[in-house]
């Protein structure tokens, strides 16, 4: 069976997903309504930092296997179409802003070829699937909806879309599930589990890993708080219990927090779903998740300032990292910059560098001051904070360092600079939870 594809929304997932099966040899038309982003694509230049995309975007392109546009026509002959559109946090709510999903629904039922699969990608509360089903059914009887959630972690997207550590689909029959058998053939091939459920459960797989891993964070991050208070290292004490097989040592590294455009506002509106079906056990349990978050950030400040003794006040304070996470541009919730922002809010002269996200961090917290030299951040500053770890900031040699400063303390929000190092270098450390 050849497959035509049509991919709405070119986002981070909807441009990498397009370019990704493009590359394993389908025809793919990636659909946007943005012009500058669209414009971008088809020029081989991607709108945001991904490692190895650029360079497969490019070759797809010439390969005339993908083409973007903005108009719908281009679709209509198109076996599949996904619906890789964002789900953003609405404005003072806690629910998932539909909105995107819902007007790219609307415009596939009116150009969909008859018989033509829609698989939605999207991240949605529970039961979207099936009341977008409802619609269907009253205007194109003849389409069919399945549910494919996405799994991507920034930095490593282009790995997880080609070969993914599960595929999971949502099915209401036998025939979705064959075409969706056949368009993932070449996972399937190389032995990548593929899971058939129904389209709730499919809705509720990524919800449910995103607070798998929130509680995992959260939790080491409560630890962390413990032995503070009581003198214990979070860090034996995360390798000490993430060596049990039932446990994992993964996502237990303790410091100021998760951030992105996925986690904090899945867990949120995760949170207000359950309100909504009325299971307050799960959306107290959620809420607790998020809060913990937050204040992971706020003990890091309160930190800062009992060092200062609250005198923040024309200070110059270097901050290393302002994406939520090492390579990826993504400043979306970024813990550094909610972090650099209230020390400013404090008096605090804030200096942030960062190897991929300063332009947008520049266009989120315009009045913090910005340098893509480390040089020119660290020089004459009072503390070094170390907030997203790119493995240059490890590499920094703290003697170096030393002369450049006023003040040598160091505030490590990740645990991941070398103690030992620091220390010997005549540097005041401070470490979450060590």
């Amino acid at each position: 069976m050849s497959l035509k594809l049509s991919v709405i929304g070119t986002g981070y997932l909807g441009a990498v997903h397009a370019t990704a099966l493009a590359s394993v040899g389908f025809e793919v038309v990636g659909i946007d309504q943005d012009l500058n982003k669209i414009k971008s694509l088809q020029s081989g230049i991607a709108p945001f930092y991904e490692p190895e995309f650029d360079e497969l975007l490019e070759e797809e392109l010439r390969s005339q296997r993908l083409v973007f546009g903005s108009n719908y026509q281009l679709i209509e002959n198109c076996d599949v179409h996904f619906i890789c559109v964002g789900t953003p946090q609405k404005e003072n709510s806690n629910s998932a802003n539909l909105e995107f999903v819902e007007n790219s629904f609307t415009k596939l039922l009116k150009h969909a070829k008859k018989d033509s699969l829609i698989v939605g990608k999207s991240t949605v509360p529970v039961g979207t699937a099936n009341r977008l089903t409802k619609l269907m059914a009253q205007t194109r009887p003849d389409l069919k909806l399945s549910w494919n959630p996405e799994f991507l972690r920034e930095g490593f997207a282009v790995e997880d879309t080609l070969r993914p550590t599960r595929i999971v689909v949502g099915v209401q029959d036998k025939k979705s599930e064959e075409i969706l058998r056949t368009l993932y053939k070449f996972n399937i091939d190389d032995g990548i589990p593929f899971l058939v459920t129904d389209l709730a459960t499919a809705e509720l797989v990524k919800a449910a890993a995103n607070s798998f891993l929130a509680t995992k964070i959260s939790f080491i991050n409560t630890m962390s708080e413990i032995c503070e208070a009581t003198g214990g290292n979070v860090q034996q004490l995360a390798k000490a219990i993430g060596l049990d097989p039932r446990i994992g040592e993964k996502f237990l590294g303790a410091g100021i927090g998760f951030g992105g455009g996925c986690l904090p506002k899945d867990i949120r509106a995760f949170a207000n779903r359950s309100e909504e079906l009325g299971i307050t056990n799960t959306a107290k349990y959620l809420n607790i998740l998020d809060q913990i978050n937050i204040d992971a950030r706020n003990n890091f400040v309160k930190k800062i300032k009992i060092e200062f003794a609250d005198d923040l006040k024309s200070k110059k304070i270097a901050v290393l990292g302002a994406a939520f996470k090492p390579n990826s541009d993504d400043v979306r919730d970024s813990p550094a910059l909610e972090i650099a922002s209230q020390l400013s809010a404090f008096g605090a002269e804030v200096w942030v560098h960062d190897p991929k996200a300063l332009a947008n961090a520049k266009l989120k917290y315009p009045t913090l001051n910005y340098s893509d030299s480390i040089t020119e951040v660290l020089e004459d500053s009072f503390a070094i904070l170390h907030l997203t770890e790119w493995n240059q900031y490890q590499e920094i040699d703290p003697n170096w360092a030393g002369k450049l400063v006023k003040n040598m303390w160091v505030f490590d929000g990740r645990n991941k600079l070398d103690r030992t190092d620091w220390l010997s270098a005549g540097w005041k450390y401070w470490g979450v939870g060590i």
